[in-house]
């Protein structure tokens, strides 16, 4: 089936990996490479004649093996260009979902049908049959339904239409309770549906017959509106296409299948009817593959309360839809009381242009969801938009109320007529909505996978810049406490990506911004002085400071309403009767200290795994990378953070003398989190131009700052930039449960569940030792007693309890990172007495460090505000 010009494409890629150092491999896997060569240059070239189940049939390989050996081909990092990347990325997508889905799909199966139903039952209507006619049929709603094959969520919500209209059409004899009771009226199996014409019984049958799919719902945690929803304006639609007829009321299979056939062949990927037979090529391999995380047998039923099971894909994501919408339910889709208060107290009220903004948005987000999923889900974007508008109106209120008590003022005109801040606060809150339907099968580790429907996919929908976008996340994530762990991660992710690329493309508000900066009388070119680098990253800003700055301290509470229409917003000159210079930009500066501290972390994890036996090198290239983004700053422009760090280390590398070479550097980048091939594999070089990242050094970095990298080489090198302070994320949990060295089951765990009791409910991850010993640092801890008990389970019966003076000494200081002082791990460097207990030892260490957090935050934030009024 392979063209011509692809099989000598190929046998050229194939003798050129045969000739690399190393090519043993190779060698010994000729077919396999002969395979990869070929699926290579075909998708290069644009001529896939074939599937490619078929190329892994005739080579006798599995998905997760053949993305494997590809990743295994492409060290050098030229083979494999970004073309394949992306439809390699767009089929391990594909294959994460089928997979979770049909694990899901064959034991919910087993949940509703007898293994052998007694033998009234005809032979036809056998459980593999059965399956099979499912399965197909929920394929080929999938592959006509939406158009995204990542959709985790509403494709599981097909799964369960299908499963409906089939729970229908069985026999009671052969189901199992719950399903038995809901097809059955008054012990009689409900009025028979196999004569009736299917479309007109469908369009009735969702509004009076919903006990099957309220049962489904039930035993998935899936909303059953939307569920409904998804039903109405996408499965019936379905049925009506494809015309299913039957004298016996079921599909016939072949007829199904035949239609799927085009479907595959059209697309070209995945046969997913093989996962039917448990073929070999649709097998996971938990070592060469994504890990999808499996439900694992209780060994004790007794156990179960203390136990958190590790989650499937679908249960993860239908948990965390579940959460969102109970922490919505009692939320309005219109602004509050103490909203329309605060709307009230405005110079100029805000209402009717945020009410307006909201119907205007929710159509283009409607329209852009349909375009991007598929026509028939109109409705299911429609619903998640309003949850998104809920969490809107309910972060914009507790925003004010943190503002109200931050500065004692009522009037917030200037800040609630600014469109600006509004579209990026609905635009974060429909992204936490998106984030949470859109968790990818592949998600186990809770880090985020790129969908179609991806950040940063909400800021094209809302026309939205990214550093605007940028402003509102940190203080989204402090005024809302029921974002989960899982969505803090993926916010401060998002936050990142604006830093690393997006707000550094042409058009972004951020290099007016910095040309503000440069032209500021009296000002050197320096968006954020290199002083300031050592110092802690902690602030009083909030999104408020930011829309509106340039603005006096958040401190000086005495000149008047401070978010009042006689604010200024950021990119736009000062003109006041005080002063005619324009001020500096509180964004600007916050911004490029997160981006120094972001930029110093990424290098820094990079310097470890290449030139740790160089430590000398590490400031130097710090410098020189610090210089860049300070002083030749348009060097970011339309590129990535990661080009210009790695270009920095291999220039400084270079003029010391060390050998390293691109290539190492870029495959240990290829290892870091969050990296993207095209990062290294294509860099612009001029107008529309791109190569790889060795050209672009070559070509631009090199030609734009070689005298000042010669300068390291030099007598006199310049003046080192100093490290930045290095802070815990102001976002991140600790990891758990962590266990206590030499304890008897002894774990310390963060709080599992970051909703109150008073919300109504409790979080399903809430861990309840059986033994109630709970100790929670920062509240009383009780009687002694309690300590004595925890003390001897840590240090064995016979460890006498000794509560030395020790426990209650002076605050230590946060514990450092390991690269902050060389050497020392400890929280001080010293050591602790030997009779004092470990669990005594994090105790102290914990609580004197929350009480000196509590007052640093106090003394920085008036600090912080002290320094900006100079």
């Amino acid at each position: 089936k392979v063209s011509e010009s692809v099989r000598e494409k190929a046998w050229k890629t194939y003798e050129s990996l045969s000739a690399v150092d190393g090519a043993l491999t190779y060698n010994k896997k000729k077919k396999e490479t002969w395979g990869v060569c070929i699926f290579i240059v075909a998708i290069d070239l644009d001529e896939m004649t074939f599937t490619f189940t078929e190329l892994l049939k005739s080579i006798s390989i599995s998905v997760c093996t053949f993305f494997q050996f590809l990743k295994e081909v492409d060290v050098n990092m030229d083979t494999v260009s970004t073309k394949v990347d992306s439809t390699v990325s767009r089929l391990k997508k594909k294959y994460d979902v089928l997979l979770a889905l049909y694990h899901k799909f064959e034991r919910t199966c087993g949940l509703i049908y007898l293994e052998q139903p007694s033998s009234e039952i005809s032979a036809e209507l056998s459980s593999v049959l059965v399956l099979k006619n499912y399965w197909i049929t929920f394929l080929l709603a999938k592959g006509k339904v939406l158009q995204v094959e990542d959709d985790l969520v509403i494709s599981f919500q097909l799964l369960l239409c299908v499963l409906d209209y089939f729970i229908k059409l069985s026999p009671p004899a052969m189901l199992k309770e719950p399903y038995k009771s809901a097809v059955t009226v008054n012990g009689s199996a409900r009025t028979p549906r196999r004569g009736q014409n299917r479309s007109t019984r469908t369009s009735k049958q969702i509004d009076t017959d919903t006990k099957v799919i309220e049962v489904l719902c039930k035993e998935h945690d899936c909303n059953l509106d939307e569920v409904k929803n998804v039903y109405l304006t996408s499965f019936i639609p379905f049925l009506n296409s494809i015309g299913i007829v039957a004298s016996n009321g079921l599909p016939e299979v072949e007829v199904l299948s035949k239609q799927y056939d085009e479907l595959y062949l059209k697309n070209k990927d995945i046969d997913a009817r093989l996962f039917l037979d448990h073929d070999e090529i649709l097998q996971p391999d938990v070592i060469a593959c994504s890990q999808l995380e499996r439900t694992p047998q209780k060994n004790n039923p007794d156990e179960e309360l203390n136990l958190i099971l590790p989650q499937t894909p679908v249960r993860a994501a239908m948990n965390n839809i579940q959460q969102l919408i109970m922490i919505l339910n009692s939320a309005a889709d219109k602004p509050s009381d103490t909203l329309i208060i605060y709307f009230n107290n405005c110079t100029v009220n805000p209402k009717d242009s945020i009410l307006k903004r909201v119907e205007s948005l929710d159509h283009i987000f409607k329209k852009k969801f349909a375009e991007a999923v598929g026509q028939g889900c109109a409705e299911i974007g429609s619903q998640r938009y309003k949850l998104g508008v809920r969490l809107y109106y309910r972060v914009m209120e507790s925003m004010l109320k943190s503002e109200e008590e931050r500065l004692s003022v009522q009037n917030f005109s200037k800040l609630l007529n600014d469109n600006v801040f509004h579209t990026s606060l609905l635009a974060c809150a429909v992204e936490v909505v998106m984030a949470t339907y859109g968790r990818n099968a592949s998600q186990s580790d809770g880090s985020s996978a790129e969908t179609d429907l991806s950040f940063p996919w909400i800021l094209n929908v809302f026309d939205l810049k990214a550093f605007d976008f940028y402003k509102v996340i940190e203080s989204f994530i402090k005024v809302e406490p029921s974002l989960t762990r899982e969505m803090i991660k993926h916010l401060e992710r998002c936050e990142h990506r604006i830093m690393e690329s997006l707000a550094w493309q042409s058009g972004s508000p951020l290099f007016d911004l910095i040309k503000q900066s440069k032209e500021r009388e009296g000002q050197t070119d320096q968006p954020e002085p290199t002083s300031t680098l050592n110092l802690p990253l902690q602030h009083n800003h909030t999104a408020a400071d930011l829309y509106l700055s340039p603005v006096r301290s958040p401190k000086k509470k005495a000149s008047g309403p401070p978010l009042s229409a006689t604010s200024t917003p950021d990119a736009q000159p000062a003109v006041t009767p005080q002063t005619q210079k324009t001020q500096k930009s509180t964004s600007l500066s916050l911004f490029y200290k997160k981006v120094y501290l972001l930029a110093y972390l990424r290098l820094h994890t990079l310097f470890f795994r290449l030139l740790s036996e160089h430590p000398d090198l590490e400031p130097l290239i710090w410098t020189l990378f610090q210089h860049t983004l300070q002083n030749e700053y348009e060097l970011m422009r339309d590129r990535h953070l990661d080009q210009i760090m790695m270009c920095s280390m291999y220039g400084i590398c270079k003029v010391k003398n060390v050998d390293l070479r691109f290539k190492i550097i870029v495959s240990a980048y290829k290892e870091l989190p969050n990296t993207n091939q095209e990062t290294f594999k294509r860099v612009l070089i001029r107008e529309e131009q791109y190569d790889s990242i060795i050209v672009f050094y070559n070509l631009v970095f090199m030609q734009k700052l070689k005298t000042n990298i010669l300068q390291y080489a030099s007598n006199r090198p310049p003046t080192l930039s100093p490290i930045p302070h290095i802070p815990r994320s102001p976002y991140q949990f600790s990891n758990s449960p962590r266990r206590v060295p030499a304890g008897n089951n002894i774990y310390i765990s963060p709080l599992k569940s970051p909703y109150k009791f008073s919300d109504g409910f409790q979080s399903p991850t809430k861990m309840t030792p059986r033994s109630r010993i709970l100790v929670s640092i920062g509240e009383s801890f009780g009687t002694s007693e309690k300590f004595q008990k925890i003390n001897q389970m840590v240090c064995n019966s016979d460890c006498q309890l000794k509560r030395s003076a020790e426990v209650s000494t002076a605050p230590k200081p946060l514990k450092r990172l390991r690269f902050d002082i060389e050497g020392q791990d400890e929280a001080d460097g010293s050591k602790h007495l030997p009779q004092e207990s470990k669990f005594q030892q994090k105790l102290a260490e914990m609580t004197s460090t929350r009480t000196r957090m509590q007052k640093q935050k106090l003394n920085d934030g008036n600090d912080t505000s002290a320094s900006e009024e100079k």
